[in-house]
């Protein structure tokens, strides 16, 4: 058996009533707190007043939109005037990505571009982050489990993380009971994230033992729960693929992604659209385009995810990824064109996706003629 780590968040907690925990186990951190929450702090407001109670003095930033520098460094200056003691994101990918981004730069004295890959110098965090709680309201990212915050960076059209060791959270608290009644759309889009970060970290050739062992049985179980939430609202769903989120966050956090997120954050970076339904419309092509170009233990890891497919969607293995693209169109995923991205811009996309971090993951080199043909499969 090769060499491997297992790395992720100092604590977490997970089912259903477990989001009651968070005001006594928070105020553990401190009396000062900052909350970053998504666009609808209504759903979470008896939560925050709960944590007030213990003594806590808060104050909140917005999180709507994905997070760019920009606004990055505006909820910097202030974060540090409120001086916190641990900072708090509760909502989606994009909210526990700002607030991940905050805890571990609001100590910091460097530039936030100092620590960014890519465009930036990708340089380690010399001060220890403020401590860090996640509580996610959906399912997609992971984030709550991982090492790093996506920033957008809309002068350089890219998307690109801050990555620390450091930066995991302290607390991660995923109650599927946040997540109930989580728009269609929002679903649907969220969900095929989740079920990408299982397959991506499953068949890359960075997997190990470790993420073996907690992808290939969410793989099924993801799928069959979007699956079922995609007829009707169905708790024992959605609690399947919040587990399948988190899985997938510990997953990457600890092997490799690989061609639909080293796409997503590019087109992410050119586009408005969100990160869940470009990852969902590039993944039935990705997988399509890896089993045509794979042989050996990748081939069979892939047919694999492909049975998997099949037997949750119907078809056949050697059809499941035309079958997954075929199921998301019908559910309502929109097409990449219809997401922002001309199909002028396929060829600019596919060159700059090959520096990403996340392409190495991948378990097969792909040119750029091939990663054109993914995008232009989804546009």
């Amino acid at each position: 058996m090769p060499p491997f780590s297992i790395a992720g968040p100092t604590r977490i907690l997970f089912g259903r009533g477990e989001a009651a925990k968070a005001p006594v186990l928070i105020r553990a951190f401190g009396p000062r707190g900052l909350v970053v929450h998504g666009s609808t702090p209504r759903r979470i407001a008896g939560l925050l007043a709960d944590i007030a109670d213990q003594g806590c003095t808060l104050a909140t930033r917005a999180c709507p939109a994905e997070p760019t520098l920009p606004a990055l460094r505006d909820a910097l200056a202030q974060a540090r005037a409120h001086a916190p003691d641990w900072v708090l994101g509760i909502g989606g990918g994009s909210a526990i990505d700002l607030a991940k981004a905050l805890a571990a730069l609001i100590p910091a004295t460097s530039d936030p571009l100092d620590h960014l890959e890519v465009v930036g110098k990708a340089l380690p965090l010399t001060t220890p982050p403020l401590p860090f709680i996640a509580l996610p309201t959906t399912s997609g990212t992971g984030a709550e489990a991982t090492r790093n915050a996506v920033i957008g960076l809309p002068d350089h059209g890219r998307k690109v993380s801050l990555r620390d060791d450091a930066m995991f959270a302290r607390l991660a608290i995923i109650d599927p009971a946040l997540t109930d009644h989580c728009p269609r759309p929002v679903t649907l889009a969220s969900g095929l994230d989740a079920v990408t970060q299982v397959i991506e970290p499953y068949i890359s050739c960075k997997a190990t033992p470790y993420t073996d062992a907690i992808t290939l049985p969410a793989i099924p179980s993801g799928l069959a729960a979007l699956h079922r939430l995609m007829q009707a609202e169905h708790p024992a769903a959605r609690d399947a693929l919040a587990f399948t989120s988190l899985t997938g966050g510990m997953a990457l956090a600890n092997s490799g992604l690989g061609v639909v997120h080293g796409l997503a954050g590019v087109i992410g970076g050119l586009t408005q659209a969100a990160h869940g339904a470009i990852c969902g419309v590039l993944l039935g092509p990705a997988l399509a385009m890896n089993r045509a170009r794979s042989t050996g233990q990748a081939r069979t890891r892939i047919d694999t995810v492909c049975a998997a497919i099949a037997t949750t969607l119907g078809g056949t293995a050697e059809t499941a990824p035309e079958t997954l693209a075929r199921w998301a169109t019908a559910k309502g995923l929109p097409a990449l064109t219809a997401q922002g991205l001309p199909a002028t811009r396929h060829e600019q996309v596919a060159t700059a996706a090959q520096s990403s971090s996340s392409m190495k993951g991948n378990p097969v080199p792909l040119s750029t003629a091939e990663l054109t043909a993914i995008l232009a499969a989804a546009a």
